[in-house]
């Protein structure tokens, strides 16, 4: 399971090839990706923006960022958790994934990125 820590925030994430709503004939791959985000820092942070890179193995690059997490912005106090499941196309069946989320420490205001690690999009059928 890829995971990162940024100044005391930890991202970590599991995926799914999702076969049912799929189609390789049109080539069409859907993957599913949870996301769990704990903060294991001091202070209390708010989830703010996220920032997406997806990387086709075809060539294609697409970049995602808007507010929040699927329409929330989760507020985390010390040794809290939030967890949300979303989800991504690709046309070849393998793929990846990082970015960042904006942060903000709500005790001070101040603003920090944290890190989404990396994290690989494959079609079971191409590992072997």
């Amino acid at each position: 399971m890829p995971t990162t820590t940024t100044q005391g925030v930890t991202v970590s994430v599991t995926t799914n090839y999702l076969p049912d709503y799929s189609s390789p004939a049109q080539e069409h791959f859907v993957f599913a990706y949870k996301i769990d985000i704990r903060n294991d820092s001091p202070h209390t942070v708010k989830l703010l923006r996220r920032h997406w890179y997806i990387h086709d193995a075809g060539g294609e690059v697409r970049e995602v960022e808007g507010e929040g997490v699927v329409g929330r912005q989760p507020v985390l106090e010390p040794g809290e958790s939030h967890h949300y499941v979303s989800g991504c196309n690709l046309k070849s069946g393998m793929g990846k994934m990082h970015g960042t989320y904006l942060m903000e420490r709500l005790g001070n205001g101040q603003h920090f990125q944290v890190d989404i690690p990396e994290f690989t999009l494959m079609v079971p059928y191409r590992l072997n």
